[in-house]
């Protein structure tokens, strides 16, 4: 039997030409994206936009929303009430389940952006917020796996796809390494493809403390915005199929 994976990578964040190419050019290689609804990127246009490239491709399309903090670029844990929070997240998946219908598009999950995706693996309160609007939404949750979330999403019935990362630290946690230290973004593409195959595989990854885990995952993930993040990408996919592993959505 064939092992599978899914690629995916994080869409819709960058609403300059070069970006807006960079991430029609990333669909060609991934079989999955999240898309960005607003909070911290994003907007109407680049939504429809993101939604009609990946429809053209047959790649499984997602909701990415996040923090209403578009001048930190949704990376910084915020202050914010779970009524606030729930409203705003709410009206970011509105906007793109609407856009989505227009255009013809089935969204198949979410994935919260950054600072909300680190907080939700560890808080009850963010961890069944988004159980919740994932359920009302009729999508699978993307998380961490051996979170907080995925054990929410497992006691509500809730599909859920377990993510790792090719281009981020990890922690001894199991928990990626906050951007603020450094090396917390791997830079080398050697290290990136590595920790790709490792995680396709099941093996061990060493920990930025050096010790090793083994994280199980669906998805693998690659930032757009990572610096040679198309290049990346193309090597990652190739280098998965040299070893006979299939790249298709969960």
């Amino acid at each position: 039997m064939t092992l599978t994976i899914d690629l995916n990578a994080d869409l819709g964040e960058d609403e300059s030409p070069a970006g807006i190419a960079r991430d029609i050019a990333m669909m060609d290689i991934v079989s999955s994206c999240n898309i960005a609804t607003g909070g911290h990127a994003g907007s109407a246009e680049s939504m429809r936009t993101m939604l009609a490239a990946a429809k053209a491709r047959n790649i499984a399309s997602g909701a990415h929303p996040s923090y209403p903090d578009r001048n930190n670029f949704g990376r910084q844990s915020m202050d914010i009430s779970l009524e606030e929070l729930e409203a705003c997240l709410t009206r970011q998946l509105h906007d793109i389940i609407s856009i989505a219908k227009q255009a013809g598009v089935p969204l198949t999950h979410l994935k919260p952006h950054g600072a909300l995706y680190n907080d939700a693996q560890d808080d009850p309160y963010l961890a069944s917020l988004l159980v919740e609007l994932a359920s009302k939404s009729n999508l699978a949750l993307v998380g961490m796996p051996g979170s907080l979330i995925q054990k929410t999403a497992k006691e509500r019935n809730i599909s859920f796809i377990a993510e790792a990362f090719i281009d981020r630290q990890y922690g001894k946690d199991g928990r990626l390494v906050p951007r603020s230290e450094a090396g917390a973004v791997l830079a080398n593409e050697g290290e990136r493809i590595r920790q790709g195959l490792s995680l396709a595989q099941g093996k061990e990854l060493k920990m930025q403390d050096e010790s090793l885990l083994t994280i199980e995952a669906h998805s693998l993930c690659i930032h757009s915005d990572s610096d040679g993040a198309l290049e990346t990408a193309k090597k990652m996919r190739l280098a998965l199929e040299s070893a006979g592993i299939a790249i298709g959505p969960v």
